[in-house]
């Protein structure tokens, strides 16, 4: 395999809602780069992208895949990322080690929710964004009202780098090879550079004065510099036209992602930190292959015979095979015996890895995700900001089908959330539930499918109660002495604690303004303990406490007779009779959800969605003719909205749900609940 220089290198997250061609554009892609001898088909399970069991039956990219090509003296690493969007935190794991986003768009459908969230997503972590609006042959009518719809929603700054001919069988450059006389399907290629230029210039005020005063004509290479930044701030976002079944425009988009998305030195830097909580600090990565080995685990996969896989972008120094890693603050090291640059499910062995490059290695039980290779202790502290994925808004409650599986499960478990950490596993000690949570009801059905498919392992499920939690809306103050004797040494500890409540979302603090030693320093953890105990028992339904403040204020301790016990105890009863008297409330989840209908249907959902104790936030026509409603809405009440939704529409409607927020249940819904 040639080696290509950290400028020659591009890394590229290929996202966009389910349909628009993803996987079907990267097949376009890399048949005409040459890297694969024959295109591959979804419909036919044959594409490079998709090529596990479970993908080629569902039809869908359900896990993020690595191929890559080259093209023109440079590397491209692709990483095809799942549409769903039950997997959107699946899509999202590949954006730390990437410089660029490719948004792939449906011309026939527009802008959908992924869609959306996925713009979002790439641009709040500083990713150069680049629209391919795909299917352009499906669609030729429509295809001006897209682009403009992009630019309604994404912004004005969304601009075409090609424009679909007049005809719609190839796309005409406005911008590296501008032909100013062909005719277009729609706007002119000289306007359309013309607009291209003024936004670059935008980030250079020396050229613009070349531009305006001297009248002189600039090249793609004079503008190559406040394009980059222009890109990088979010201020230009390119768009470009494919068909990859009729294969137009993909020579196209080839060479617009080599000679306008940045390579890794052009992008934004990734910021690692040094230390952890208050005493972290941002640390600066050379990218010197030169330097210290700094490379970044964002993928693991793990199979029962060929292990834990872990996929990895090197940031900084050189990689070679027999050099000594550690992970992280890990103080022995390990030997790299072999590191392999993934071609969808082929595994092709390099010796060297360069920075901007992105590889894998295997058979490394104590890789995760989040895991930083580094070659000097200088490096054990260096960690990523961890990316934040959806929090998971449904559940199954999961146990042993068969006697004895009950550590299996927990294995399996996970295994799965090691791979996807969109997936959590909770213990709801309330119900007695191992509950299995994730972003839908797809997201949990291929999760137990691959466990028994590849894991053998067979699980019953039950639904679980809804993620309900408890709060406080006062203050108050209480004082308890626990109190126990029985023959020998007893049990003494008292404590006052004050607690009050905290914004929606933030959790628990735990502070103590103990003074003169009235409770020893060696007791206010066990205080902290008792109280945790009791958050998770809950006050009104028993369910977990959330968003309070607790502060130790005074106790008293026996010589003798004072015990971690007593002060767990004392902290425990202390809390919950403080906690009674601080109006206790339930809270219950609530979720935003994006439907789309047609316009006959809306009437029928907005009704519904009100009838479920619903807001309704807003609709939006979208470029294909229908209609797109937001809304926010209790959790509890649209757990079955499904096959709700396929009975008002017959089948035609389609929705996304993320978490929102958690906010007061009212009286009457607590009283049903907890009767």
């Amino acid at each position: 395999m040639a080696e290509f220089t950290t400028e020659q290198t591009r890394n590229l997250a290929v996202l966009g809602h389910v349909g628009a061609g993803k996987s079907s554009l990267l097949e376009a892609l890399l048949y005409r780069a040459k890297a694969i001898s024959l295109k591959g088909r979804v419909d036919k399970g044959t594409n490079h992208a998709d090529f596990t069991a479970q993908e080629k039956s569902h039809r869908h990219s359900l896990e993020p895949s690595f191929l890559h090509l080259q093209y023109q003296q440079h590397h491209i690493n692709f990483i095809d990322t799942p549409g769903l969007p039950d997997f959107f935190g699946r899509a999202l794991l590949p954006l730390p080690a990437v410089e660029s986003v490719l948004l792939v768009i449906n011309a026939a459908v527009g802008i959908e929710s992924v869609t959306k969230r996925a713009f979002e997503a790439a641009r709040a972590q500083g990713k150069a964004v680049i629209i391919a609006i795909n299917h352009l042959d499906s669609n030729l009518t429509r295809v001006s009202d897209v682009m403009i719809d992009i630019q309604h929603q994404f912004g004005h700054r969304c601009l075409p780098v090609n424009l679909p001919s007049a005809d719609g069988k190839a796309v005409v450059d406005c911008y590296l090879h501008c032909d100013e006389s062909a005719e277009t399907l729609f706007s002119q290629p000289a306007s359309a550079r013309d607009e291209l230029v003024d936004t670059v210039l935008e980030e250079d005020e020396a050229l613009m004065t070349l531009y305006l005063e001297q009248g002189e004509s600039l090249t793609p290479q004079q503008l190559h510099a406040p394009l980059e930044k222009a890109l990088r701030m979010g201020h230009l976002v390119p768009v470009c036209f494919t068909s990859a079944e009729q294969d137009i425009g993909i020579s196209s988009l080839l060479e617009m992602l080599i000679k306008l998305m940045p390579s890794s030195l052009e992008a934004n830097a990734p910021q690692f930190m040094k230390g952890f909580g208050e005493q972290a600090t941002p640390v600066t990565v050379t990218q010197k292959a030169t330097d210290h080995v700094l490379a970044h685990v964002f993928s693991v996969s793990i199979d029962p015979f060929l292990g834990r896989l872990g996929v990895f972008r090197l940031y900084q120094g050189t990689l070679n095979v027999g050099m000594k890693l550690f992970i992280g603050q890990g103080r022995k090291p390990f030997k790299v015996s072999h590191l392999m640059k993934l071609q969808g499910d082929k595994q092709i062995n390099v010796s060297q890895v360069f920075p901007g490059d992105i590889c894998a290695i295997a058979k490394l039980d104590a890789l995760s995700v989040g895991s930083v290779l580094h070659d000097s202790h200088d490096e054990d502290e260096f960690h990523l900001p961890e990316l934040e994925v959806p929090q998971p808004i449904f559940g199954l409650a999961v146990s042993a089908k068969r006697r004895g599986d009950e550590q299996k499960i927990s294995d399996v478990l996970n295994k799965l959330v090691a791979e996807d950490p969109s997936l959590h596993i909770t213990r709801s000690e309330v119900e007695g539930q191992t509950v299995l949570q994730g972003q839908g009801d797809l997201h949990l059905k291929i999760a137990l499918e691959k466990a028994q498919n590849m894991f053998h392992l067979d699980m019953d499920t039950d639904t679980p109660a809804v993620a309900y939690r408890e709060t406080i809306t006062e203050k108050a103050q209480c004082r308890y002495r626990h109190k126990k004797q029985s023959g020998g040494s007893g049990q003494f500890g008292e404590v006052e604690l004050a607690i009050e409540p905290l914004e929606r979302g933030e959790g628990f603090e735990f502070i103590s303004k103990v003074v003169g030693g009235s409770v020893p320093s060696q007791y206010i953890p066990a205080v902290e303990k008792g109280v945790r105990e009791a958050m998770l028992a809950g006050e009104l339904g028993g369910y977990p406490l959330q968003d309070i403040k607790v502060t130790l204020l005074d106790g008293k301790h026996h010589s003798v007779d004072s015990k971690e016990i007593a002060f767990v105890m004392a902290g425990k009863k202390a809390f919950i009779e403080a906690v009674s008297l601080a109006k206790p409330v339930m809270l219950e989840p609530l979720v935003d959800m994006s439907i789309l209908v047609g316009q006959e249907h809306v009437g029928e959902v907005t009704g519904d969605i009100s009838a479920s104790r619903g807001i309704i936030c807003g609709t939006q026509a979208n470029a294909n003719g229908l209609v797109e409603v937001s809304v926010e809405v209790p959790l509890a009440n649209v757990s079955s909205y499904s096959s709700k939704l396929k009975s008002m529409t017959g089948g035609e409607g389609q929705f996304s749900m993320q978490f929102s927020r958690y906010d007061v249940l009212p009286k009457k819904a607590v009283k049903a609940l907890v009767d």
